[in-house]
């Protein structure tokens, strides 16, 4: 892989005050124009990762790169972090805090110093992007939780990051959420906005992904989506179950139904298009 890196981690370790090693010596790097999905089971440290690439947390030692230059912990530092990388976390309500949508999500752009006209754009932008412009006036203590998880993502999107973390940002979402908010997702990825998504839905993973992370005891792995997701071993050691598109083309492979170097189906779409002997 020769993509440019924006954000990665070098050499990382971090615990938490009076707590055992969460991540130890860990090498994690983020490629421009790839969607990566963060996985692992409970208490694996994606949270952790999430805010250490964000800048919510810094190492006990290692370094924050930008660029391949190392990020300084001071407002200037920290500022520009910020017009790079955004993480959006589980709970929108977590972050929501404005009387309305375009409040809050106009926030972040007011906090970098720029005028009311870039200001307005860069809003207008946003809520477009995450088809909200509608609610633009809206208390957010009256929007629906699909309609706080897009507000949420547009403060981020306000920032116009390079590199837009989320986490778990299909979680609680019904399926026509679910499929809106990855349309949204392809979106931001066809207008430039590298995003990393964290998630236990490894056919998620497979269907939505470029590369994969898992995070298991012995580190990071990361590659290929379709690779990483049928390594057993990784998955077991992650904690997670083999991506039901994976164990289908492995049945239809045996079968001779499917050629060696063809793609397998990843969604029952996909395999009901399929056509075979």
């Amino acid at each position: 892989m020769n993509e440019p890196v924006p954000v990665a981690l070098r050499g990382v370790s971090f615990a938490y005050e009076d707590g055992p090693p969460v991540l130890t010596g860990l090498d994690f790097a983020v490629r421009e124009g790839r969607a990566l999905a963060l996985l692992g089971r409970n208490g694996s440290g994606k949270t952790t990762l999430m805010r250490l690439l964000s800048g919510g947390l810094r190492p006990d030692s290692g370094e924050l790169t930008v660029e391949g230059r190392a990020v300084r912990y001071d407002r200037k530092g920290l500022t520009a972090l910020r017009t790079t990388v955004q993480l959006v976390v589980q709970d929108p309500d977590d972050q929501l805090f404005a009387a309305s949508v375009g409040q809050d999500v106009s926030f972040g752009p007011l906090n970098l110093g720029l005028s009311d006209t870039e200001v307005r754009a860069r809003v207008t932008e946003a809520l477009a992007a995450l088809d909200i412009t509608a609610l633009a006036d809206r208390p957010t203590h009256l929007l629906s939780y699909g309609q706080r998880k897009r507000t949420a993502i547009a403060g981020a999107v306000a920032m116009r990051p390079r590199v837009l973390i989320l986490d778990e940002p299909t979680a609680g979402l019904d399926p026509d959420g679910q499929e809106r908010l990855l349309a949204t997702l392809d979106g931001l990825r066809d207008n430039g906005t590298t995003v990393v998504m964290a998630t236990h839905d490894v056919d998620l993973a497979l269907r939505w992904a470029d590369d994969v992370a898992l995070l298991t005891p012995s580190g990071a792995h990361t590659g290929p989506a379709a690779g990483m997701l049928a390594r057993t071993d990784l998955l077991a050691a992650a904690g997670l179950r083999l991506p039901w598109g994976v164990a289908v083309a492995r049945l239809l492979r045996e079968r001779g139904w499917l050629a060696g170097d063809a793609a397998g189906p990843r969604t029952a779409e996909e395999l009901a298009a399929l056509r075979v002997p």
